[in-house]
């Protein structure tokens, strides 16, 4: 939390500043202020505290002439000591409420519908990250020959997700010995996580009867490959990103290409989103806080939503630095609370 500014004046001349830049994506000078200021500021005295604050590191002036925008800095002063959460009107709560009973307790429906409904009301990105594979909790596994040495395996976990992937293996398999692997996997782990399973398989594997009994050496093989694979995994559904391209901070073809091909690297988002999965609440990430430079124009605010009592995932809205806060905190927070909720009672 930022130190408060002494000056309360100076603060609500920054909130004005902040709250007009955002919708309006246009600096913002005294004048403007002047006309939103209660206490009747003249354009100079607002000059004054403005330039204090850019020297605060708070505001920026993009040319000499024009007015001010907010920092990095600025946004997060505003999100830690300003942000009032906007109340979520009944339209809102109707149509998130309807769309989760949509998903009946299950995580694979949530990873289609939660993006989606983040992207519609918010108009920006909405994304949805699985639970670590680590912590999937197996239901089903199957494994399917395709050629030569090349296997599907399909897992479905507790939740719902399906996963699947295509292994390679170190001799042929016959169709049947792969569905008795399977079957023998899901009688004997049903109910593990792939963490504890992967455990219980190594300790397998340096058993003598592994080496003679063909059913536990095709199982403990075939799922030890599937694990290795598997096992820094994490599935990320985005929706929206074209809403991006609405907004003039992308306007530049070259900015565009290399946000596009950042959304194709999932993999950066979600070493970026992991960070916040410990801790609880809502967490804005904002602009250059990403330490990557491809992301360095966005804003993040995400929040942890409960899969079961094991697995956590990430739910959350991705858009510009310039993003309506109030807004998006008080949808992540909602959507996430409610659908915790709904996972988790599903169980008992």
């Amino acid at each position: 939390m930022p130190e408060r500014l002494a000056d309360a004046r100076a603060e609500e001349i920054l909130k004005k500043v902040i709250v007009n830049y955002i919708l309006t994506g246009e600096p913002v000078g005294s004048r403007t202020v002047s006309k939103m200021s209660r206490e009747g500021l003249s354009p100079a005295s607002i000059r004054n505290v403005m330039s204090d604050l850019e020297e605060m590191g708070l505001l920026a002036q993009p040319h000499t002439s024009a007015g001010r925008v907010p920092t990095d800095k600025g946004y997060r002063y505003y999100v830690d000591t300003l942000l009032q959460p906007a109340r979520l009107g009944s339209r809102d709560k109707v149509l998130i409420d309807e769309s989760l009973t949509r998903i009946g307790g299950e995580f694979s429906e949530a990873m289609e519908i939660i993006p989606r409904l983040l992207s519609r009301l918010s108009s920006q990105v909405g994304y949805v990250i699985a639970p670590p594979i680590k912590d999937a909790v197996l239901k089903h596994i199957e494994f399917v020959r395709l050629h030569d040495r090349k296997v599907l395996c399909v897992f479905v976990d507790r939740s719902g997700v399906v996963s699947h992937r295509i292994i390679e293996v170190a001799e042929e398999y016959d169709q049947g010995n792969l569905e008795r692997a399977g079957h023998y996997l899901v009688e004997e782990f049903s109910g593990l996580t792939l963490g504890e399973i992967r455990a219980r398989l190594v300790a397998l594997m340096a058993m003598e009867k592994a080496a003679f009994d063909q059913l536990l050496r095709d199982a403990v093989t075939l799922g030890t490959r599937y694990l290795d694979a598997e096992q820094d995994e994490r599935r990320l559904v985005l929706e929206g990103t074209t809403n991006i391209m609405k907004h003039p901070e992308f306007s530049d073809v070259e900015t565009m290409r290399r946000l596009f091909v950042t959304f194709e690297q999932k993999h950066r988002l979600v070493n970026l989103l992991d960070r916040c999965i410990d801790q609880p609440g809502v967490r804005v990430v904002i602009g250059s806080e990403t330490s990557d430079p491809a992301l360095g124009s966005l804003a993040l605010v995400t929040s942890p939503c409960q899969v079961d009592e094991r697995s956590t995932g990430l739910l959350g809205i991705l858009g510009p630095t310039r993003m309506e806060y109030e807004r998006a905190v008080s949808l992540v927070d909602y959507i996430s609370r409610l659908l915790s909720s709904l996972l988790t009672s599903h169980l008992h």
